[in-house]
């Protein structure tokens, strides 16, 4: 595997959340230096050395609700 993907969405108590697509990774952080900082500690602990993708790509997906 050569990259993995985060949905990066706004935490509803605050902060940011991260789920990896395909694998069962899940992390959070307050802001976004501790999310990137957590991602890649989760990262490095669920894959062995010979595994662990080379690039992590975030998607940020933000929602907007507007009033009619």
């Amino acid at each position: 595997m050569n990259e993995i993907i985060f949905l990066v969405e706004n935490a509803v108590e605050g902060g940011y959340t991260a789920r990896a697509l395909g694998q069962s990774i899940f992390t959070e952080g307050d802001d976004i230096d501790e999310l990137r900082s957590n991602i890649r500690d989760a990262v490095g602990c669920h894959f062995d050395p010979a595994e662990k993708p080379s690039i992590i790509r975030l998607h940020f997906v933000s929602e907007e609700v507007l009033a009619a």
